[in-house]
């Protein structure tokens, strides 16, 4: 992909490549506390209640950072906000490491969490901003990094656990957040909407438009099912499909791996094919991944299936985010805000869920979760196409 300077004082190549670091930071954040949550309760001497409220901080601080940055962006500047968020993701990983009570190490949890959604937001916004064309492409190639992130973390720590304790390692890993932070500096970005102050009354005009609320709702379930799957998937291999938990693991794995190839393929495809018709065809791909899960009994169809899914839900974000750049120029960084915000709450009721069904019926409830959230995306698309098609003409 080209992205040469333009004549907008910024050069597109610099601004992308500082998107691209921001998301594979917010990929660190997602996994970072998962990876080491062993550690962190055995130095804290947490119960299983202590643990818990912990592991919810972190997307409540997540939560929070996708709520406030883009009217904060449409106020300030991509700049500042960038660097606030890479920040807040440095103070929280530190903390993580050299917090000496319970409440400073719930303070860094959720710093970690906040400063993850601010870069989260901003850099799809960032994307969105200095792509003329080939939104959903562009974004589609950002969400790759996410991937390296996620997926990188684990096997870092991995391979470093045995030569160096895990606070060495996160210090460490939060000490090199400061050149993605120089870089940031040095650079020029696209000039927000520089309000004269926080565009709240915008925002609440915006949160009830039916285009914005009916692209955050598709959202709302492809974020619940990327949430469930991985949060669930090991629990039901392990449980109902009696998998090893090393293999259940791997076959998790092959999920985001499937999703970050994906979206390196989705870079090409989406500049040649209509975006609603590869994203619907994604999710045809991701009813087979279920219908793998839930009949499949041997190795090689559930990990077929997990990749499946994995493939099928590739296109969402992307696709979406991109529909919203192109029709949102204005107060852009709002307009993601307000639809990150509804995905993330997916996520969070879609577990919870989860959770409650499964108490009275089994974790073997899961694959249908996923199919029915499949099945509400693709009502909402066809309801999607022709009130896109209206605003557009």
């Amino acid at each position: 992909m080209t992205l040469p300077m333009t004549n907008k004082e910024y050069h597109k190549g610099y601004v992308f490549s500082s998107a691209c670091i921001g998301m594979l930071l917010f990929g660190i954040v997602m996994i970072s506390l998962g990876s080491v949550l062993p550690e962190v309760t055995e130095k804290f001497q947490l119960n299983e209640a202590k643990a818990g409220f912990l592991l919810t901080l972190l997307p409540m601080g997540i939560l929070t950072g996708s709520l406030v940055f883009g009217p904060l962006v449409d106020w300030l500047s991509y700049k500042r906000i960038l660097i606030a968020g890479s920040l807040l993701t440095l103070f929280g990983l530190e903390g993580i490491v050299f917090s000496t009570s319970l409440s400073l190490l719930h303070i860094a949890v959720f710093c970690t969490g906040l400063g993850g959604g601010i870069l989260n937001g901003i850099t799809n916004a960032m994307v969105s901003e200095i792509s003329e064309e080939d939104h959903g492409a562009n974004l589609s190639l950002l969400g790759v990094f996410f991937g390296i992130g996620a997926l990188g973390t684990p096997v870092v720590l991995g391979l470093m656990k045995g030569l160096y304790s895990f606070e060495t390692i996160f210090a460490w890993l939060g000490a090199l957040i400061i050149f993605p932070i120089l870089f940031f500096s040095l650079i020029r970005f696209p000039k927000s909407c520089q309000a004269m102050k926080l565009p709240l009354k915008e925002g609440l005009k915006m949160a009830r438009d039916p285009m914005l609320l009916l692209f955050g709702f598709i959202l709302f379930f492809q974020s619940g099912i990327e949430g469930l799957t991985n949060n669930w998937t090991t629990t039901y291999l392990e449980t109902v499909k009696e998998t090893k938990a090393s293999s259940a693991l791997f076959i998790l794995s092959s999920f985001v791996a499937a999703l970050t190839i994906t979206r390196i393929a989705l870079g090409k495809i989406l500049r040649i094919l209509n975006p609603l018709k590869v994203m619907r065809f994604s999710y045809v791909i991701a009813i087979v991944g279920c219908l793998l899960l839930l009949q499949g009994e041997s190795y090689l169809m559930l990990i077929s299936g997990m990749i499946a899914v994995g493939i099928g839900m590739a296109s969402g974000f992307p696709v979406i985010l991109g529909f919203i750049g192109q029709l949102y120029t204005q107060f852009s960084g709002t307009a993601f805000s307000i639809v990150i915000t509804i995905a993330l709450i997916g996520n969070v009721i879609a577990n919870y869920l989860m959770g409650q069904v499964s108490l009275y019926h089994g974790i073997g409830v899961f694959p249908y979760f996923i199919l029915i959230a499949v099945f509400a995306v693709f009502l909402l698309l066809f309801i999607t196409k022709k009130k896109y098609n209206s605003k557009i003409n």
